[in-house]
This record gives C-alpha cells, sequence and structure tokens, in this order.
C-alpha cells in the first residue's frame, strides 16, 4: 500500500494562489500559529515560536519588533478574521 505524500508546509502556503495573506514570512507565522493552537499548544508557546518564526524569516528584526508583528497578524488573522492586507515587512 502506498504511503501518503507528505507536503512542506511552505509548500502549501506558496501553492495557494488565492490566498488572503500577501508575504510569505506572514503567512508561514499565520499557518504555524493556527497549527501549533489546533494541536493543543498553549497560546504563550504558540506566539514564542511564533516569533522565533518571524526572525528566521528576518534575522535582522528586533524582538520588539518581531513581537509587534506576530501579534499584529494574529489579531489581524485569527482573532478578527480579518481579510485585508496588514502592516508588516516589505518582502514577498
Amino acid at each position: 500500500m502506498d504511503q501518503p505524500k507528505t507536503i512542506q508546509p511552505e509548500i502549501i502556503a506558496t501553492a495557494l494562489p488565492g490566498s488572503p495573506i500577501g508575504r510569505r514570512c506572514e503567512r508561514a507565522v499565520v499557518t504555524a500559529y493556527r497549527e501549533l493552537r489546533d494541536r493543543g499548544t498553549h497560546d504563550p508557546e504558540a506566539f514564542r515560536a511564533c516569533t522565533t518564526l518571524y526572525r528566521i524569516h528576518h534575522p535582522e528584526a528586533s524582538i520588539s519588533e518581531a513581537r509587534a508583528l506576530v501579534a499584529e497578524w494574529i489579531e489581524h488573522h485569527i482573532v478578527r478574521a480579518g481579510a485585508g492586507r496588514t502592516h508588516g515587512c516589505e518582502c514577498d
């Protein structure tokens, strides 16, 4: 019997042409936060993991900047389920 193929999260994120989240780092952060919370990770741990993830994408960012952006993105995309563009980095 064939084993199911594993698809990397970053491939899924870039393979969604209709995704309302335009930045790769923002998609990665929001996706990681949702998946961590869905698997029972407590909010503070999920938030710290996503802040670290953002800083992997943007090592030049301060911890304060990373925390502020991650908090804004979680609030916008998950808490309020907003669809518009958010503030953030200039990457694609």
